[in-house]
């Protein structure tokens, strides 16, 4: 079998009245897992909340930007190297460049200006991901061919070149979460990390909120016979279990030969993958957050780096969890499932031989999962599974 290393990332976390993550029409969303009703926050929620942290540990050079507007954000690079270019003729060479690079059409905007108002960037039909060194080398690219562009990636080798800068020196965010191009299938990038719904350990029902707002003008008081506004808002409250996977060797291989011209290949891999910890241990979807101020972090997370193919292991919650009868709460049962669940997936399916585990946890009713591994605060955690990953990343296993 093939020595892997993988980043897992196991987390018990109990949020209250919330709505983290809604549906089209306000609901908090769920899922059906065990015959009963779950809270369910999206994969998609949770990674953004990631990338968000992000900014935060990591240099702008090393993130990426995914937006329609990239004619816009190109367009400033390129007169930022060449400040004659006026602007909208920036945004042509922009828009030229992009489709050189990604295959993406960008188009102006369909919409009406006011007489004197200038006109807007072109935008992108899409979203696309491009890193910060992306959009600089692309930028350096496009004033070479500035004053007649078309014809400029009419030549082979410069649209080639185009199509490299694109597909090279990828951002964090890009080597961990991927990247795909609707119209430049041979520039996608397949994500590193892997997110799972989190789902609640026990069966929730949606309750919802009735609230009324004031008027705090009021001519007359006669006037004020009820409210100045009324409505509803729905919330549940959880404990849910999170899950991520990390595969180290794919995130190598596409973040290249490293971000920075100085820096050794493992170098910017250590840095990603203690970003990916910390980012998604940390993290929180803020959906509703002015309403409900749900400012938690985990009760508890469990960190492995195997070598074999990873493991989720929210079967220990397949029969929901139920409060305890006297003190409540579904923390200390769901602890004891997970460490019971965890050895014995690892023994039966002979997954858990050389892998290591780390167990960052707070509170009593975490305590049977300090049985698993070796007990950090979470600083120490995310670098003990860095230094692990660079071990590995150069030779050792």
């Amino acid at each position: 079998m093939t020595s892997r290393t993988i980043v897992e990332l196991h987390i018990l976390q109990t949020v209250p009245p919330s709505n983290l993550n809604r549906d089209d029409t306000g609901t908090p969303k769920s899922a059906v897992y065990g015959g009963v009703r779950r809270a369910r926050v999206s994969s998609q929620a949770w990674k953004r909340a990631t990338r968000k942290v992000f900014q935060e540990l990591l240099d702008p050079t090393e993130l990426g930007v995914r937006t329609r507007r990239l004619a816009e954000l190109l367009g400033k690079r390129i007169r930022g190297l060449d400040k004659s270019i006026p602007e909208d003729q920036a945004w042509a060479v922009a828009a030229a460049t992009i489709t050189a690079a990604t295959g993406a059409k960008i188009e102006p905007l369909k919409r009406n200006t006011k007489e004197g108002e200038p006109e807007p960037a072109p935008e992108a039909k899409y979203l696309i991901f491009l890193s910060a060194r992306q959009l600089d080398a692309l930028a350096e690219l496009a004033v070479q061919g500035r004053d007649d562009i078309a014809a400029f990636f009419k030549n082979k080798e410069n649209k080639a070149a185009a199509k490299q800068l694109a597909n090279s020196r990828h951002s964090v965010d890009i080597a961990l979460f991927g990247r795909m191009v609707a119209d430049g299938s041979d520039i996608n990038v397949d994500a590193a990390a892997q997110v799972a719904h989190a789902i609640s350990v026990h069966r929730v029902d949606v309750e919802s909120d009735y609230y009324t707002a004031v008027d705090d003008h009021k001519e007359r008081e006669e006037d004020d016979k009820g409210a100045g506004m009324i409505g509803t808002v729905e919330f549940n409250s959880a404990t849910l279990y999170r899950y991520a996977a990390l595969d180290v060797d794919l995130l190598r291989r596409n973040l290249g030969k490293g971000l920075r011209e100085d820096d050794p290949a493992d170098v910017p891999v250590r840095r990603a993958v203690e970003a990916f910890v910390r980012g998604f241990v940390e993290s929180l979807p803020t959906g509703k957050i002015n309403t409900f101020g749900h400012h938690t972090l985990p009760d508890a997370v469990v960190a492995k780096v195997r070598s074999t193919r990873p493991v989720n292991f929210v079967g220990a919650f397949e029969r929901p969890c139920r409060a305890n009868e006297d003190s409540g709460g579904h923390v200390l049962e769901a602890s004891e499932r997970l460490a019971k669940q965890i050895p014995a997936i690892e023994t039966a399916f002979d997954v858990g031989g050389d892998t290591l585990t780390w167990v960052t946890r707070a509170g009593d009713d975490t305590q049977a999962l300090s049985s698993l591994g070796t007990e950090l605060p979470l600083g120490q955690l995310v670098s003990a599974i860095g230094a692990e990953a660079e071990r590995r990343q150069n030779g050792a296993v």
